[in-house]
C-alpha cells in the first residue's frame, strides 16, 4: 500500500480516555516490541493505559473483549509464525474474527496488532526491528494514524457521526501495520 492520498492529520487528545493493551507470551521478545510501539502511541495522544497479558493468540478476543467493556479502545497484540500444519490458519482466522466481533458488539474501536507471517524473519522486520535487530522507533507518521484510529471516534463521539470516519481509520491502520517485506 502506497499511502498515497492518506489525509494530513494530528494527534487527537485523548486524555481522560483509556487504552487496552492485550498481548501474548509467545514470540516474547517481538510482542514486547509491539507494545512500546503501542505505549509510544498512548503517550503522544494522553491516553491512560491498562495492560494485560495472555498465553497466545487465540487467547486474545477473550480478554481483549473484556478491555473493550472497560477501556475507550484496545490494542490486540501478537506474532503467529506460519509453520508445517493448517494451525496457522485456524488460530489467525479465529483471532481475526474474535477481535472483528468484539469490536462491532462493543462498538469500540479494537486495533488487530497480530502479526501473520512466514518467517521469524519477517516478523522481526514488522516488528520494528532493524536488519540488525536493533529497535526502530515509530514515525510520528505512525503515531498519529495510529492515535486517530484508536482515539478519534471515541473523543468526538458525541459531537459528530463516525462511521465513514471508522471505515477511514482502519484502512489507515491496515497501512501502518503493512510492511513490504523484502
Amino acid at each position: 500500500m502506497s499511502g498515497a492520498g492518506r489525509p494530513e492529520s494530528t494527534v487527537p487528545d485523548a486524555e481522560g480516555l483509556t487504552l487496552g493493551i492485550v498481548r501474548t507470551a509467545w514470540n516474547a521478545e517481538l510482542t514486547e516490541q509491539l507494545r512500546r510501539r503501542a505505549l509510544t502511541v498512548a503517550e503522544s495522544a494522553n491516553a491512560t493505559v491498562v495492560e494485560a497479558q495472555v498465553a497466545g493468540a487465540v487467547e486474545l478476543p477473550i480478554v481483549a473483549q473484556q478491555l473493550a467493556r472497560q477501556t475507550d479502545a484496545v490494542v490486540a497484540l501478537g506474532v503467529v509464525i506460519r509453520g508445517q500444519t493448517p494451525h496457522f490458519d485456524y488460530v489467525c482466522d479465529s483471532v481475526t474474527e474474535g477481535l472483528t466481533r468484539i469490536a462491532l458488539d462493543e462498538s469500540v474501536p479494537v486495533a488487530h496488532g497480530v502479526l501473520t507471517v512466514n518467517s521469524y524473519e519477517q516478523a522481526v522486520a514488522r516488528a520494528g526491528f532493524d536488519k540488525d535487530r536493533e529497535l526502530v522507533a515509530p514515525q510520528p507518521r505512525d503515531e498519529v494514524f495510529a492515535a486517530n484510529f484508536l482515539f478519534e471516534p471515541r473523543a468526538h463521539l458525541a459531537q459528530e457521526p463516525v462511521a465513514h470516519e471508522m471505515a477511514a481509520r482502519i484502512v489507515d491502520r491496515l497501512e501502518i501495520i503493512e510492511v513490504e517485506i523484502e
